[in-house]
């Protein structure tokens, strides 16, 4: 009886500090989306978002995409836009965060970016920062939610 109680009373109280951290590195999602969006892989890209309710922000209409759908819809919208705009070889470049608070299992991560891509065949880049929610379901970190702010997309120097 004596070791069902110790036992009952260890698991109380081990288990929230055991939950209340997440596993493993949050920034492991953000680099298989980016890298995904870079190469083309959507299906690694997808994957690196958390089931349910995802909300992204950038700059090009519609500007919000929110719902399960909202990584598809936010990829089909960039497509579209960037063939109506001219837009060619995009890719993000990424640095080590410039910001990460973990929470339990939520965390919050700025990311120093710079985007490049060529507009009618001239090179352009755009210097930002994407900003990430991410949640650890369990299964490790993933993304909830991502917002892109940068500057004036300007001629590559």
């Amino acid at each position: 009886m004596k070791t069902t109680v110790l036992t009952l009373l260890a698991t109380v109280l081990l288990t929230p500090a055991a939950m209340a951290a997440g596993a493993g590195d949050p920034t492991a999602p953000i680099h298989q989306f980016i890298d995904g969006f870079n190469t083309g892989d959507t299906k690694s890209a997808f994957a690196a978002y958390a089931p349910g309710g995802i909300s992204i922000i950038d700059e090009f209409p519609p500007h919000r995409w929110v719902g399960p759908k909202a990584p598809q819809n936010w990829a089909a919208d960039f497509t579209k836009f960037s063939a109506a705009a001219g837009v060619t070889e995009p890719n993000v470049k990424y640095s080590d965060p410039s910001r990460t608070e973990i929470d339990g299992k939520v965390a919050y991560v700025i990311v120093p970016s710079l985007y490049t891509f060529k507009e009618h065949g001239q090179p352009m880049t755009e210097e930002g920062q994407m900003t990430f929610v991410l949640h650890d379901g369990g299964a490790g970190w993933k993304i909830a939610a991502w917002t892109w702010s940068g500057v004036k997309p300007h001629p590559a120097k």
